[in-house]
C-alpha cells in the first residue's frame, strides 16, 4: 500500500493587539494500512501589521497557515521521514524481550 499523508494545523498563537499570528503548531500524520506515524512541530512567524500582505488572525485560513508552515518546513523531507518510520513498523529490524521462558 501507499502512505496517505494528512497535514493539520493544531493551533495558532497570536498577538491579541495586532491579530498577527506568531506561532503555528502543525502535525503531519501518515497512514499505511494498520500502521501510522506522525511528526509535530512549530513554526515561528514575525507578522508585520503594516505590510500589504498582512492577514489578521480572524481572517487566516488553514490553507494560508499551512503555506506558512511549508515556507519553513520541507513537506517532502517530513513525509519521507514519516514513510521511513512506517517502513520500520512494517519491516522491523530490531525486537525486544527475554530469550528465556517466563
Amino acid at each position: 500500500m501507499a502512505v496517505t499523508y494528512t497535514w493539520t494545523i493544531a493551533t495558532c498563537e497570536h498577538d491579541i493587539a495586532t491579530g498577527g499570528i506568531n506561532v503555528v503548531h502543525w502535525r503531519c500524520t501518515g497512514v499505511d494500512g494498520d500502521h501510522s506515524a506522525s511528526s509535530y512541530g512549530t513554526v515561528g512567524l514575525t507578522p508585520d501589521p503594516s505590510a500589504s500582505d498582512f492577514v489578521a488572525y480572524a481572517d487566516v485560513t488553514e490553507a494560508q497557515a499551512q503555506g506558512w508552515v511549508w515556507g519553513s518546513v520541507s513537506q517532502e523531507d517530513t513525509e519521507a521521514s514519516i514513510a521511513a518510520k512506517i517502513d520500520k513498523l512494517i519491516n522491523p529490524t530490531e525486537a525486544s524481550g527475554n530469550p528465556w521462558a517466563a
